[in-house]
C-alpha cells in the first residue's frame, strides 16, 4: 500500500490507543491464571493478535468482548493439579519480537514441547542469551539461530543469569515464567539494563495478578559494573477477575511530536502520567526541543514553538528515536541522538533506516558511530520513502510530511498495521491529507 501525503499540519484530539507492551503482559498472565479474567482493551493490532493466537495454541480460550478480551486460562491436570498446555503445540509469532521472546520461555515452563515460527526477519532476530540459559534450566532448543524454532523440556526454578545490554524482553519472558515454576526463581542481570522501564512495566502486570518480584542491587556492584537481581516466590497466577490495558505512549509519541512540528496544539487523551512506560519521556524531549508541554489528569497536549536541537541518549526509549529524529530534522542547529546501537535489531536495521528515508525527505541526517547526528531544516522537501516492513518507520514519515514542501508517497504503508491499524484513520481525524493506494 501507498500512502500519498499533501503536506499540512495536524491539529486536535485523538484518543490514544491500548499499550501495546502492556497488553502483551496482561493477557499472557490472564491466559495462565487460577481463573477467568476481563480485560479492558479498546484496540487490538497484529503484535497482540500473535500473542493472543499463540496463548490459544496452548489450550487457553480467549474471546473478543465489546470491551477487549475475555480470558479463559490454560486448563490444569485433573491428576498433578497444574497448567496442562497443549503438548506439541505450534506458536506462530508473526513478526512480533515480544511475543516470540515472551512465549519461548513460557512455554518452556509449561512443558509443551511447541514449535515456534513467525517472520524471517524475527527469526533473524538475538535469542543467544535466553536461549542459553533456558538450555541451562532443562530445555532442549532445535533452531535457536532462526525458524522454526522447537523447544522440549520443562524449565526447572533457580537463577538465571541475564546480561543487561541484549534486550530487556528476555528479563521480562523469564519473569513472566516464573510464576509457573516449582520454587524459587531469580533472575541476574550483569550491567545497565537497556530498556529498564519495560522491565518495570513486566513486574507492574505481574503485580496485578498477585505476583511479587523483588528487585535489589547486590552488594559489592559498581556503578560501572551494577548487577540486579530479580526474585519471584510465588505459587502462580492469581486473577484480579477484571484489568485494564492503559493507553500506549510509543505510538502517542508521534502525535506529540506532530504538535510540537505544526501550527496549532495536538491532545492525546486516555495517557497516564504514572504509567512505568519509559516512551512517556517524549514530553520531556520535547520539552528539551522547546515545545510548550501540558499535562493533564488523563491527557497530554504539546503545543508548537521554535525548536533547538539537542543531545539525548536513546537507551532506554529506542522506540522514540524515529519520531524524535523527525522532530530534530526541523529544529535548529544540531541534535545528537546517542546509544542507538539496538536500533539494529528492530524490524529494520532503524539506524539505517531511519536514516535512509529522513534524507529521501531532504534531512541531513548522518550515522556517527551508534549515533545519529541530525542538523535541522526548516522544511523538508518531500519525496518517496520505503517503509522496510517498519511500521515505526511508516509513522515517522507521515509525522515528517507536515513539514515538507512536496507530496511525500510512503511505500509498503501497510507496516502499521503491526501497531496501529487505524494511525491513518486518527492522521485524517487531525486534518492530515493522505490517500491510501493499492501498490
Amino acid at each position: 500500500m501507498i500512502a500519498r501525503i499533501t503536506p499540512s499540519p495536524l491539529s486536535g484530539t485523538v484518543p490514544a490507543i491500548s499499550s501495546k507492551s502492556m497488553a502483551h503482559r496482561l493477557i499472557i498472565a490472564a491466559a495462565l491464571a487460577n481463573g477467568s479474567t476481563d480485560i479492558a482493551c479498546s484496540t487490538t493490532c497484529a503484535d497482540i493478535d500473535a500473542t493472543v493466537r499463540c496463548l490459544e495454541a496452548l489450550g487457553a480460550r480467549i474471546e473478543r468482548t465489546g470491551e477487549g478480551f475475555r480470558v479463559s486460562p490454560v486448563p490444569k491436570s485433573r491428576e498433578h493439579g497444574i497448567l496442562a498446555a497443549c503438548k506439541g503445540a505450534v506458536l506462530d509469532c508473526g513478526e512480533s519480537g515480544s511475543t516470540l521472546r515472551f512465549m519461548l520461555p513460557v512455554a518452556c515452563a509449561l512443558g509443551a514441547d511447541a514449535t515456534l515460527t513467525g517472520a524471517q526477519r524475527l527469526g533473524e532476530r538475538p535469542l543467544g542469551p535466553l536461549a542459553d540459559e533456558l538450555v541451562a534450566g532443562g530445555c532442549s532448543l532445535d533452531g535457536a539461530d532462526g525458524f522454526p524454532l522447537a523447544e522440549t523440556g520443562r524449565l526447572r526454578p533457580g537463577r538465571f543469569v541475564l546480561p543487561g545490554d541484549v534486550s530487556s524482553q528476555f528479563i521480562s519472558g523469564l519473569l513472566l515464567a516464573a510464576p509457573l515454576l516449582p520454587g524459587r526463581v531469580e533472575v541476574l542481570v550483569t550491567g545497565r539494563i537497556e530498556s529498564r522501564p519495560y522491565v518495570e512495566l513486566t513486574c507492574r502486570a505481574l503485580a496485578a495478578f498477585g505476583v511479587e518480584v523483588r528487585t535489589e542491587r547486590l552488594v559489592g556492584a559498581t556503578a560501572e559494573e551494577p548487577r540486579t537481581l530479580f526474585t519471584v516466590d510465588s505459587d502462580g497466577y492469581r486473577t484480579p477477575s477484571a484489568v485494564a490495558v492503559e493507553g500506549d505512549w510509543s505510538n502517542a509519541a508521534f502525535w506529540l511530536s506532530a504538535g510540537a512540528l505544526g501550527t496549532e496544539p495536538i491532545t492525546v487523551t486516555g495517557l497516564s502520567l504514572r504509567s512505568a512506560q519509559g516512551d512517556r519521556s517524549i514530553l520531556a524531549a520535547l520539552s528539551r526541543f522547546g515545545a510548550k508541554v501540558l499535562r493533564g489528569k488523563d491527557a497530554a497536549t504539546v503545543r508548537p514553538d521554535r525548536l533547538q536541537g539537542f543531545e539525548l541518549s536513546a537507551r532506554d526509549v529506542p522506540d522514540l528515536v524515529p519520531i524524535m529524529a523527525a522532530v530534530a530534522s526541523c529544529a535548529q542547529g544540531t541534535t545528537v541522538i546517542r546509544d542507538c546501537a539496538r536500533l539494529r535489531i528492530k524490524e529494520s536495521d532503524r539506524l539505517e533506516t531511519v536514516t535512509r528515508e529522513l534524507r529521501a525527505l531532504g534531512a541531513p541526517v548522518r550515522i556517527d558511530g551508534d549515533s545519529l547526528r541530525i542538523a535541522g531544516k526548516e522544511q523538508l522537501s518531500g519525496g518517496a520513502v520505503q517503509a522496510h516492513n517498519d511500521h515505526r518507520i511508516v509513522m515517522m514519515a507521515a509525522i515528517a510530511a507536515t513539514r515538507a514542501a512536496d507530496t511525500v508517497e510512503i511505500h509498503g504503508a501497510e507496516a502499521v498495521q503491526k501497531s496501529y491499524p487505524a494511525f491513518f484513520d486518527h492522521y485524517r481525524a487531525l486534518g492530515g491529507k493522505v490517500e491510501l493506494l493499492e501498490g
